[in-house]
């Protein structure tokens, strides 16, 4: 009998589906852009056709992840929640989070979130909304810009600086408020502080009077898988910054991180 070779087997090849590629390009832009937008208008911006966009539009509104408004204008669909939630019932962390408050006797006093990273941004996948109101809904499935979000900067302040460097380019940071970094060094100077206070600041970079902490969440491997974060109306933070705040959200992020299985660390005590 002949010896049988030992070589793997080369490596296949995915190829990518171009209809697919670009459903999913015009679902991000719509997504990116956060308002309704035209046929032309989206067309002109992922440069295709608009007899192609046309159809991607038919298609994606026959399913319902697209809705049309009067004016004829496009946004996203209510379909697109269920892969919010098929993502969130999936996401260990997200569990841990809701057990915190499942025994609690009333809901916190400010509001409370949780978000992952997703590229550039975070992605909300829980909420505890304070009983005071802050002009500023967070649910599930909502998307912010990591460099402005409290909880986005307190995970890629744990990231490699080189990491954080190429996600996103050289390119001027976007603005919300007028306020945040603009340029990758701005963010990367600011998060060298977050880490070395062990959690981060919003103040009014995502929306005018809403002031946050953000601290991140550690798994086992000591890896940042999520991040936390407490916001209230900046009005209320008190002569001592929001010291009392500050804590309640550091013992949320540690009590996370212990129940994911994170060894106690400096950063989050």
């Amino acid at each position: 009998m002949h010896a049988r070779s030992q070589a793997a087997d080369p490596p296949r090849v995915v190829r990518a589906v171009p209809a697919v590629e670009r459903a999913l390009a015009l679902l991000e832009r719509l997504a990116q852009q956060r308002e309704p937008m035209s046929l032309a208008r989206l067309a002109a911006d992922l440069a295709l056709p608009k007899s192609s966009v046309h159809g991607l539009c038919s298609t994606l509104l026959s399913h319902g992840y697209l809705r049309r408004q009067d004016d004829g204008a496009f946004r996203i669909g209510p379909r697109v929640m269920s892969l919010a939630e098929a993502f969130v019932a999936g996401t260990n962390v997200a569990d841990e989070f809701n057990a915190l408050w499942r025994d609690a006797a009333a809901q916190p006093e400010e509001t409370i979130i949780l978000s992952v990273l997703s590229g550039t941004e975070v992605v909300y996948i829980g909420a505890r909304n304070g009983q005071r109101p802050l002009g500023l809904a967070f649910t599930v499935g909502m998307r912010l810009p990591a460099h402005l979000a409290a909880t986005g900067k307190a995970m890629l302040a744990f990231h490699p600086r080189d990491e954080v460097r190429r996600w996103f380019g050289s390119a001027p940071l976007s603005s919300m408020t007028g306020k945040g970094p603009r340029r990758v060094a701005e963010l990367l100077k600011e998060l060298d502080a977050v880490r070395e206070r062990g959690h981060s600041i919003d103040d009014e970079g995502v929306r005018a009077g809403v002031y946050c902490f953000g601290a991140p969440v550690f798994d086992a491997a000591g890896a940042p898988v999520a991040g936390v974060g407490l916001c209230l109306n900046k009005a209320m933070l008190g002569p001592d910054g929001g010291a009392r705040h500050r804590e309640q959200l550091l013992r949320t992020a540690r009590r996370l991180s212990e129940r994911l299985g994170a060894a106690a660390r400096g950063t989050v005590s």
